[in-house]
């Protein structure tokens, strides 16, 4: 699903140039959950922020689903985005003025979509990630827990290739991370791919694979 060639990212300013990403090789298999891992600083929500297509890299091959995606436009890349790929962040990014049912109808109202269809597909997802009665709250209204629920059912509705979570439970308390982690293993038994940036070692142990980051290099990996 994913193959990643040599991936480096440098940020420079004025003064300074600092290499996050050190020439990373990489492939993921379709359904495979791989996990990333790796101190403050290693490069791991910026490796994944490279390959979901969110950052451009400085130099190295990114491929999703067969396309080289650095031969694609800014609109290309958008429409990849929006019909492939899926993102859940550790902040949840919901828009606080709208319902959690709105929240959800954001990106297919962008696909094209009626608003009709966004809102029952909103409505289902709703369902399927346990908060059937939530569809009028507010985030505001709703516990981190849920907000996270509702995040995770946005960057599902349309369906996408590949799931990128980054540090999913980070704001969660023990039992609402563990729902969280749970609902991610159903969607993966269910055949997503999914790859999801963590700190937390009893969360990676629900992953097929976990890369160990340090110093922008893969410097180990392991397998269930």
């Amino acid at each position: 699903m994913i193959t990643i060639k040599n991936l480096t990212k440098t940020y420079k300013t004025k003064h300074t140039e600092m290499t996050v990403l050190r020439g990373i090789d990489l492939e993921i298999a379709d359904g495979e959950f791989l996990g990333i891992m790796g101190k403050s600083g290693a490069g791991k929500s910026t490796l994944m922020y490279q390959i979901g297509l969110l950052d451009h890299p400085t130099s190295g091959n990114i491929r999703i689903d067969g396309v080289d995606t650095e031969t694609l436009s800014n609109d290309e890349r958008t429409d990849m985005r929006l019909s492939t790929l899926g993102y859940v962040f550790q902040d949840y990014a919901l828009i606080p003025e709208l319902t959690a049912k709105e929240n959800i109808m954001i990106p297919l109202l962008m696909q094209g979509k009626s608003r009709e269809d966004a809102g029952k597909i909103s409505i289902d997802m709703l369902h399927k990630v346990g908060l059937p009665n939530k569809e009028n709250n507010l985030p505001s209204q709703l516990s981190g827990g849920e907000q996270q629920r509702v995040s995770i059912a946005r960057a599902m509705a349309h369906n996408p290739k590949i799931l990128f979570a980054d540090e999913p439970t980070a704001n969660l308390d023990t039992i609402s991370g563990t729902n969280i982690i749970e609902l991610f293993k159903q969607l993966h038994e269910q055949g997503q791919t999914i790859v999801m940036v963590t700190h937390e070692e009893e969360y990676a142990k629900y992953c097929d694979r976990v890369i160990f980051l340090e110093d922008g290099k893969v410097t180990r990996e392991k397998a269930k």
